[in-house]
C-alpha cells in the first residue's frame, strides 16, 4: 500500500473512533454556566448593501436544553422595549412569546412562524432557542479547517422532522478548545442560513465567539452580531424570565 493510501487509511480509521454525539455533547459541556448577560450590536446589512444597526440586551439562566432566555431590544427608539421569552425544553421545541410595547401586549410564536425573521434581523425565532443533544442524530463527516482552525465537521438531524425548519445542518467545531466555529442550516439539498463564529476568547475559562455573522442565503442579506459586556454566571431571578416580567420590565 502506498505512503499515501496508507495515510488516508489511518485518517479514516481514526475518523471511525470518534463518537461525534461527544464531540457535540462536550461543546455544549464547556459552555455550561448558571446564567449569561450580553450587550448585543447588530449590523443589518441587506441584499442592496442598506444598513440598519439595532441593539439588544440578552440575559439566560439554566442548563442547555432547559435554559430560559429573554432577549429586549434597546435601540433605536422604534424598537426599544421589544422583547422575546425563549423557555427551551429537551425533549421539544421551546415555547416563545414577544413582548411588543407600542400594542401592550404579548402574542404567543407559533411553530409555523418559527421559521421566519425575528424582527427584522437575519436570525429566526428557531435560530433563538437551544435545543438538546437527545433531539438529534449526529454524523462524523471528517475534519476542515475554518479561519485557520482544524474543525470536526459533524451532520444533524432532527430526530423529531416536524420541529425544525431544518432537515438537517453541518457543526464545524474546533478540535482545540470544542468552540463552534460556523454551522450551515439546510431545507433538504437547498442551505437556508449559514452562521460564522469569529472573534472566539476565554471568557471566565469559556471559549465564547465575540462576533456572529448570520447569512440569509435565500434573501442574499445578512446581519453581524457583536458579544459585548459578556458576564457568565451573574446573579439573577427565576422569575424575570416569565410572561409578565416582559411587559413588567419594558
Amino acid at each position: 500500500m502506498s505512503r499515501v493510501l496508507t495515510t488516508a487509511f489511518n485518517i479514516s480509521f481514526v475518523l471511525l473512533q470518534i463518537d461525534p454525539r461527544q464531540i457535540v455533547e462536550e461543546a455544549q459541556r464547556r459552555t455550561m454556566t448558571q446564567s449569561q448577560r450580553y450587550e448585543g450590536t447588530l449590523r443589518v446589512i441587506d441584499a442592496k448593501n442598506k444598513i440598519t444597526e439595532k441593539r439588544w440586551q440578552y440575559d439566560r439562566i439554566g442548563s442547555h436544553g432547559s435554559s430560559k432566555a429573554v432577549l429586549r431590544f434597546t435601540a433605536p427608539a422604534e424598537v426599544k422595549g421589544v422583547a422575546l421569552l425563549v423557555l427551551n425544553h429537551p425533549d421539544r421545541s421551546s415555547d416563545q412569546w414577544m413582548w411588543t410595547p407600542a400594542l401592550n401586549r404579548d402574542r404567543r410564536i407559533a411553530l409555523q412562524d418559527r421559521s421566519t425573521r425575528f424582527f427584522g434581523t437575519d436570525f429566526s425565532f428557531e435560530d433563538l432557542e437551544e435545543r438538546d443533544t437527545n433531539q438529534f442524530d449526529f454524523k462524523l463527516l471528517g475534519e476542515e479547517s475554518i479561519d485557520g482552525a482544524s474543525c470536526w465537521k459533524v451532520q444533524s438531524t432532527p430526530r423529531q422532522t416536524k420541529v425544525s425548519q431544518y432537515t438537517h445542518s453541518y457543526l464545524w467545531i474546533r478540535e482545540d478548545n470544542y468552540a463552534f466555529a460556523q454551522i450551515e442550516n439546510y431545507n433538504k439539498d437547498q442551505l437556508v442560513r449559514r452562521a460564522h463564529y469569529s472573534d472566539i476568547r476565554n471568557d471566565q475559562g469559556i471559549w465564547t465567539a465575540h462576533q456572529i455573522d448570520m447569512h440569509d442565503l435565500k434573501r442574499n442579506s445578512h446581519t453581524i452580531l457583536r458579544i459585548e459586556k459578556l458576564q457568565y454566571n451573574v446573579p439573577m431571578k427565576d422569575d424575570a424570565f416569565t410572561r409578565e416580567a416582559l411587559s413588567r420590565e419594558s
